[in-house]
């Protein structure tokens, strides 16, 4: 039975891949999710009810978990089971009526623009390494690439002299963004002072590199990220994407229209991009309140 669950959800999973191009953590977020309930139902995935389901979620929910981890469980579980539907392994979805719990909006964590630049002033750019990771969080805040994205980065998607990166995002969406004269300039420092010293002559097709001569991780590069915030005094929350909505949030600010920096960040909807500006509206409020004698 267990086996039959597996090669169930790989086949589902190989699926994903094939039709909407998925990246390999999606992907495996997907299996995970669905691996946890097949343990949790103890009988094949078809045989799920919508008693089951729900069941599962009201545990998962009891055992701690949030609306949001709950919302992306039954999002998973919906997609598992159309797909059994529409290869007529199933005859109706299980998942159909159950509702998703109401998330609200929440509001990205950002920085401000003084945080920015102590965050980018934290490293001992005398160092080949911490060269390396001054132009990382140059380019991550001048282009608002995902870590992953950023990590991931060959040679061959970067046009120095127009200054442009050429990105492929989620489903393999591709993208240019400019890099700009300060990232784009601390990118060529990197290159020409610390990458060959780092390298210590071994060649790599990744343009982020470790001492080891591998390519940066995202998790490596996300401790590093705390670790230079901690350096800068910065103690609010942070996440892997904070630099992402920093960039976003930045260019609002300053005045920039919300399809230019939809199309920056590499958004397929405007209505995911709307969030910004929310946060840079929040920010208005508060100014207005601080500094306005009737605020």
């Amino acid at each position: 039975m267990a086996e039959d669950n597996a090669a169930l959800i790989q086949r589902f999973v190989d699926a994903l891949w094939l039709e909407e191009g998925l990246s390999a953590n999606t992907l495996a977020a997907y299996r995970s999710d669905l691996k946890r309930f097949a343990a949790w139902l103890d009988k094949p995935l078809p045989e799920a009810g919508q008693g089951d389901i729900a069941a599962y979620l009201g545990q998962r929910l009891h055992d701690g978990a949030s609306r949001r981890t709950s919302a992306r469980l039954l999002s998973s579980l919906r997609k598992f089971y159309r797909y059994l539907v529409r290869e007529r392994l199933l005859e109706a979805d299980p998942c159909s009526g159950i509702e998703s719990p109401y998330l609200g909006r929440s509001l990205p964590a950002s920085l401000s623009e003084a945080e920015v630049e102590r965050l980018l002033e934290a490293q001992d750019v005398t160092d080949p390494l911490g060269l390396r990771d001054r132009c990382m969080l140059e380019v991550l805040y001048a282009t608002g690439l995902r870590v992953s994205e950023l990590t991931g980065l060959r040679f061959e998607q970067m046009d120095l002299q127009q200054g442009l990166v050429r990105v492929f995002g989620k489903g393999s969406k591709e993208r240019l963004v400019p890099l700009g004269e300060e990232a784009l300039a601390w990118l060529v420092r990197y290159l020409q002072e610390g990458r060959p010293l780092i390298l210590r002559g071994r060649s790599a097709e990744a343009v982020f590199v470790t001492h080891r001569g591998g390519a940066m991780t995202r998790q490596a590069f996300w401790q590093l990220i705390k670790r230079y915030a901690r350096k800068a005094g910065i103690d609010k929350p942070l996440s892997p994407h904070t630099l992402r909505h920093a960039f976003a949030t930045h260019l609002l600010d300053h005045g920039a229209d919300l399809r230019v920096v939809q199309l920056l960040l590499g958004h397929s909807s405007l209505s995911t991009t709307q969030i910004y500006t929310h946060v840079a509206q929040a920010r208005l409020k508060a100014l207005h309140e601080r500094f306005h004698p009737r605020g």
